[in-house]
């Protein structure tokens, strides 16, 4: 098609055009339209691509950004509590199971008793067994004076384990030793740091102090930030 058949054409257009808008609107609505909207319309071009350079290095961010996600999809879950219980791993070993292993845990608990109880050691009372049912417990010494379970009567040896229901002893002859705390008194010993103090008796016995294994059905965690009152318990 030559140039001129072009132009003819265009004409042609623009002349349809512009019927179609007077059959709408007044002749000046009609020009004004025709003039804006059409004849004199921006044309938006397409913005040129971007330098390879920048290229390059978007294509690298989202790269990297897709390998980290690979990886946090790789990552291992953590283990549930089902799954830690299958695989015994809060279970003390049979070679794990000697008393041996466990005395200088002991030691260092009757340090710690004697440091939170300080002068309450002396004279007991409410203040002392306050502060020791709401200590930690693994490693101390314990013995279990009273039981529903007469067989029960008489494990001694020391706390490896605190568990909501249950305390974990292991002992001398006997091994490791499960015992209910429902129903179950222990006796918790702490030796005398200086033997020599004015307070204490002559005959060298260390400090004794009885805990009521109903009053610490609680998880460590739960029962170092509770407060324990005095009240009458049918069981005594």
């Amino acid at each position: 098609m030559s140039s001129a058949e072009q132009a003819q054409q265009q004409q042609q257009n623009a002349a349809a055009t512009r019927n179609l808008l007077a059959r709408a609107h007044s002749p000046d609505s009609a020009n004004r339209i025709y003039g804006d909207k059409i004849q004199h319309r921006t044309l938006h071009l397409k913005p040129s691509s971007p330098p390879p350079a920048v290229v390059n290095a978007r294509t690298a961010r989202r790269k990297a950004r897709e390998l980290v996600k690979e990886k946090a999809k790789a990552r291992p879950k953590p283990l549930s509590s089902r799954e830690r219980r299958q695989l015994g791993l809060h279970e003390i070993p049979k070679a794990g199971q000697k008393y041996d292993m466990y005395e200088p845990l002991g030691e260092l608990w009757r340090g710690y008793a004697r440091e939170i109880l300080g002068n309450d050691i002396y004279g007991g009372g409410p203040a002392a067994g306050a502060k020791l049912a709401s200590a930690e417990l693994h490693g101390a010494p314990a013995e279990v004076v009273r039981s529903r379970c007469p067989g029960r009567v008489g494990i001694k040896g020391i706390i490896v384990r605190d568990r909501k229901f249950v305390l974990e002893i292991i002992t001398k002859e006997r091994g490791l030793k499960v015992v209910p705390k429902e129903g179950t008194t222990f006796r918790i010993e702490v030796p005398r740091e200086d033997a020599s103090a004015q307070s204490q008796s002559s005959d060298g016995h260390p400090f004794t102090f009885d805990l009521l294994g109903d009053q610490l059905m609680l998880r460590p965690a739960d029962r170092a930030t509770r407060k324990f009152k005095t009240h009458f318990l049918k069981t005594l």
